[in-house]
């Protein structure tokens, strides 16, 4: 979540990026009411819980002058009980007031947890305003085919898989209903080339690669920030208490939870290869042919920690990385700055690369990488110790993905020729020991 102290100083940045996100700016006067309310019952309950302690010595002091006198039989004995009733009758009521002021202190601090966590990360100066539709285009890669000056129509990345044998949808749809599907023969090959080609460009570039797990506890998605805005395209496993993770970076941004972490050495960086899954809600009748929107798949997610001054500078070398793929499989792809209102909760900047496809005239995202400053690594409770030696703060993550089953779409799609065949990159044919992809008989 953002940081309270960011509240405080710069109330008007905060909310800046709300209305750039197009949520409500007002939760920031809430937030700081809240925590204004926290504040002042936390300040009352030390200076009564401090009295207390003062008022219970004295009762124990009065105590013992009343037995002493007592026991002695002197005339002050009476007097003595007295004091020693009022002091105990004082030190209640202000053990009862106490627990008052805890209580107050214990519903204003969840109330304040409350709301910042309905506040989405604070953008990044220079992030566009507004919705899905106002992004940036940064740069354009390539020139897509010219297919009519080739002298045949392109298939899309469906009719082209069945002819290779590569995709059932059909079959997949028997046994898992809509939006699944089989990856077969070259198909199966071609992704497991892909994803090794991605792990290996990681490896080389001094990522450690991860098998994460799928299953995942409701705090590791609520600190990844999953379970905010978008907690409808998550798959609970309601016996177990469990979440199907949409994506590794939930496993990889709680690897280091409730830990402090050396940074000195430059960041720690992770390539995480797992099943996805996603109930992809709100979709109908969005993509509903081939693999551009399904509920399953496979992915190779890079993630970073990193000191939160460097976290820009990291941004633009996962996207260096992204760049690098996407020129393995050669296709065109043009590169947008994400607006404020497209953004995910965690996310201050996200930088989407988006290949052509042609049966679609138009470019679809393929891979996207997010610079989530502080905001997950607060929720996890992440930390380095502060470098000007004040204690620990916490650090910056970072995110970006290096190859996705929805990439064998592009693949097929702008390397398909007349024949049905399929061209294999050339940097990809190592992996896959294949130099085309020969329709079936």
């Amino acid at each position: 979540m953002i940081d309270i102290k960011l509240v405080r100083d710069e109330p008007d940045r905060v909310r800046a990026s709300q209305q750039a996100r197009g949520e409500d700016p007002g939760i920031v006067d809430a937030i700081l009411a809240a925590d204004e309310r926290r504040r002042s019952s936390l300040g009352e309950f030390e200076r009564l819980r401090a009295e207390q302690k003062t008022v219970s010595k004295s009762v124990g002091a009065a105590m013992g002058a009343f037995q002493k006198a007592k026991k002695a039989g002197t005339d002050d004995a009476e007097h003595l009980e007295r004091v020693a009733h009022e002091a105990r009758t004082h030190a209640g009521r202000l053990s009862e007031q106490v627990k008052s002021l805890e209580s107050d202190a214990d519903d204003a601090a969840a109330e304040l947890e409350r709301l910042l966590r309905q506040v989405g990360n604070v953008i990044i100066d220079g992030v566009p305003v507004g919705g899905e539709d106002d992004y940036v285009v940064l740069e354009t890669v390539g020139t897509p085919r010219d297919f009519a000056a080739e002298g045949f129509e392109p298939l899309d990345h469906l009719a082209l898989g069945e002819k290779l044998g590569a995709i059932d949808m059909e079959r997949g749809a028997k046994v898992g209903g809509a939006r699944f599907y089989y990856l077969t023969g070259v198909g199966a090959l071609l992704e497991l080339a892909l994803l090794n080609m991605a792990i290996a460009q990681a490896t080389a570039a001094g990522f450690t690669p991860m098998i994460t797990p799928t299953l995942a506890r409701p705090e590791m998605m609520i600190g990844a920030g999953f379970m905010d805005a978008h907690a409808d395209e998550v798959y609970r496993l309601e016996a177990d208490d469990l979440y199907l993770t949409g994506t590794s970076e939930v496993a990889l941004a709680g690897y280091h939870s409730d830990e402090i972490i050396d940074l000195t050495n430059g960041p720690k960086r992770y390539a995480g290869w797992s099943a996805c899954y996603r109930r992809e809600a709100g979709s109908h009748g969005k993509d509903t042919r081939g693999i551009i929107r399904v509920h399953q798949f496979h992915k190779v997610e890079m993630f970073s920690y990193c000191r939160p001054e460097d976290a820009e500078a990291e941004h633009q070398r996962l996207l260096a990385w992204e760049r690098e793929m996407l020129a393995k499989i050669e296709v065109p792809y043009r590169i947008i700055d994400t607006a404020a209102g497209d953004l995910g909760g965690p996310a201050a900047r996200k930088f989407d690369c988006e290949a052509w496809v042609p049966t679609q005239g138009k470019f679809r995202e393929l891979t996207s990488t997010s610079n989530c400053t502080t905001f997950q690594a607060r929720r996890l409770n992440t930390r380095e110790r502060d470098p000007n030696g004040s204690g620990t703060r916490a650090v910056a993550t970072l995110n970006g993905t290096l190859g996705t089953t929805r990439w064998l779409v592009a693949i097929l799609e702008n390397h398909q020729q007349a024949d049905g065949s399929v061209r294999v990159p050339e940097a990809l044919r190592p992996f896959l020991g294949l130099d085309v992809l020969k329709p079936l008989a």
